[in-house]
């Protein structure tokens, strides 16, 4: 019987759905039984919302832009119709299967939870598992697996889930290159020599704290981190 697979990423208005976020891009590349068959699916969304800056910084998507797109509901049959009973492969799939679980639910006309009518195939976790201990964000796995993205400036929904199709095509089925010391997520300080000590006659070092918005900044850039499959020392995974 064949396989039918998706590869999906979208891109959203913010990090958070139960904050209100949308997905304002999903874009979708077929493969059966590993072969990419050209059966794409591609749409940018109203999301009837403001834009996080934050995440324009990542994906380049404007408010204007999205203006005179369709909702989600007018595309929703649509795209329930092409994904459903089919395997989803997606980079970090909680971050897509909840944005996704919310934009049906929202709609109030009786759709599942994606996991009910779908597969889900998490290539975050699969990189974790197959690289432990190393940087395993769509870049870092392009460059261990010979992947071109050099068209990708700014993040895309359809240019990641091409660019995804590839690495996860390699990731299951080709060679690794062995190029340790570029994707070590750990600092190289102790490969150049040996750990660096403070003097002890140094002045104390004075401490200042981060104010509320500093910290309310870094934990909006870690989640977009996260989002990516970064690693980030200042959460415990």
């Amino acid at each position: 019987m064949a396989r039918r697979q998706i590869v999906l990423d979208t891109e959203t208005t913010g990090i958070d759905p139960k904050q209100g976020h949308r997905i304002i891009e999903i874009g979708c590349v077929e493969l059966m039984n590993r072969r990419l068959t050209g059966n794409n699916f591609h749409v940018y969304i109203n999301p009837q919302r403001s834009i996080e800056e934050e995440a324009i910084d990542v994906h380049g998507i404007t408010n204007e832009f999205l203006r005179d797109k369709p909702l989600f509901r007018d595309i929703a049959q649509e795209f329930f119709d092409y994904i459903k009973d089919a395997e989803l492969v997606i980079h970090n799939a909680p971050f897509d299967i909840g944005h996704m679980d919310n934009e049906f639910a929202l709609l109030n006309q009786g759709y599942q939870n994606t996991h009910d009518f779908c597969g889900v195939l998490d290539t975050l976790k699969m990189a974790r598992d197959l690289h432990p201990g190393q940087k395993n964000n769509l870049d870092a796995l392009c460059r261990r697996y010979d992947v071109d993205n050099t068209k990708r400036t700014l993040h895309g929904a359809l240019l990641d889930s091409e660019i995804l199709a590839d690495v996860y095509l390699a990731m299951t089925g080709g060679q690794v290159k062995l190029n340790l010391n570029q994707n070590k997520d750990d600092s190289s300080e102790d490969q150049k020599g040996g750990i660096r000590r403070l003097s002890s006659d140094r002045a104390p070092l004075v401490v200042i704290a981060a104010s509320e918005a500093e910290q309310s900044a870094h934990q909006t850039r870690l989640d977009i981190v996260q989002k990516e499959g970064g690693h980030c020392l200042w959460r415990a995974e």
